[in-house]
C-alpha cells in the first residue's frame, strides 16, 4: 500500500533542490568563465615583477658589438647607452644586475627561453616581432639608412641600388627592410653581427652597409679616411626595451621608469654622453 507524500515535505525539498542548483550555477559564473591555461597565465603575469624582486636580482641582454649602445671597453667591461639604461633600471628596482651579451639575432629567443628578464640591445618595433614580445616605449633615438663612401654618387633610393653588394646585419630591421625593397639585381651580404658588417664596408667587401646612424657615425670617426657617408634613410626606428609576452606588471613598471627617466634628464644625459646629442622628442607609442 502506497502512503501519501506530505505535501509541505514536497515543497521544502523542492525549495531545497532549488537553491542547491542556484549556488551551484553562482559558482560556475564565478569561477568556471576562465579555462586552466588562462588562469596559468594570469598567476604568471601577476607575479613577473615580484619575482624578480623577490630574487634580487634581474637579468638583462644587451649589446656587445653596437657602440656607443654597447661595446667592451679596453679592461673587458661593457658600456654604452644601453648598459647606463640597464643599470640605473636595476638600481631604481633596489636589485642586482646580471648583463647578458648578446646578438641582434639571438636577443628575442634569449627572452623567450627565459635566459634574460629584459632586453636593452636598441631594438627597434614592428609588428612582426610584437608577435612574440611586449615592446616598452621608446626610451633612445635610432634611424638606420644607407651608408658608402663619398665616390659612390647618385644613391637616393633602394632602385639605386642595382648592381652594388650591401652589408647587413643578420636579423635586424635593417635586414628585413633591406630584403623586402630591393630587387634581384641587389647583392644582399649578411654578417653574424654589427661589427663585421662594418668591417665588411672598411675592407672592401662590400660597396655599401645598411646600418644604424650611431654605428655608421662610430665607423667614419674612427675611419676618416674612407669618407663615409650617409645615402638614404630606411627608417626612423627608436629603440623600446623588449618584455616576455603577457608580463603586463613588468610592463607598466618598465614605461614608468622610461617616463621618469625622460621627464628627470637621465636618457638626456646619455644621449648627450653616447650620442653627442640632446635627446630629441621621442614618439608615442
Amino acid at each position: 500500500m502506497r502512503l501519501p507524500i506530505p505535501q509541505k515535505w514536497l515543497q521544502t525539498t523542492l525549495i531545497t533542490c532549488l537553491a542547491c542548483l542556484f549556488s551551484l550555477m553562482a559558482v560556475a559564473c564565478v569561477g568556471g568563465g576562465d579555462s586552466p591555461r588562462v588562469t596559468a597565465q594570469d598567476a604568471a603575469t601577476v607575479s613577473s615583477l615580484d619575482r624578480i624582486i623577490q630574487a634580487g636580482v634581474v637579468k638583462i641582454a644587451v649589446p656587445q658589438d653596437f657602440a656607443p649602445f654597447g661595446s667592451v671597453d679596453a679592461s673587458g667591461n661593457l658600456e654604452g647607452y644601453d648598459i647606463d639604461v640597464a643599470t640605473l633600471l636595476a638600481k631604481d628596482l633596489g636589485v642586482e644586475l646580471e648583463l647578458t651579451p648578446v646578438t641582434s639575432d639571438n636577443r628575442i629567443p634569449f627572452l623567450q627561453t627565459n635566459k634574460v628578464d629584459l632586453v636593452i640591445s636598441s631594438m627597434g618595433a614592428n609588428p612582426e616581432r610584437a608577435k612574440s614580445i611586449f615592446f616598452s616605449i621608446p626610451y633612445a633615438p635610432f634611424f638606420s639608412g644607407i651608408y658608402g663612401g663619398a665616390d659612390i654618387s647618385g644613391v637616393d633610393g633602394f632602385k639605386d641600388l642595382g648592381g652594388y653588394k650591401v652589408g647587413v646585419t643578420q636579423g635586424t630591421l635593417e635586414d628585413l627592410e633591406l630584403t623586402d625593397a630591393v630587387s634581384d639585381d641587389v647583392e644582399i651580404e649578411r654578417f653574424a653581427d654589427n661589427s663585421l658588417t662594418a668591417s665588411s664596408l672598411i675592407s672592401g667587401q662590400v660597396d655599401m652597409i645598411a646600418t644604424g646612424n650611431v654605428v655608421a657615425a662610430e665607423l667614419s670617426k674612427n675611419n676618416p679616411d674612407k669618407n663615409i657617408e650617409g645615402k638614404f634613410i630606411i627608417k626612423e626606428s627608436p629603440a623600446h626595451i623588449g618584455v616576455r609576452r603577457g608580463e603586463v606588471d613588468l610592463m607598466q613598471w618598465v614605461n614608468t621608469f622610461i617616463y621618469h627617466k625622460r621627464l628627470g634628464g637621465d636618457l638626456d644625459e646619455f644621449s648627450q654622453k653616447w650620442l653627442g646629442q640632446p635627446l630629441p622628442p621621442l614618439p608615442a607609442f
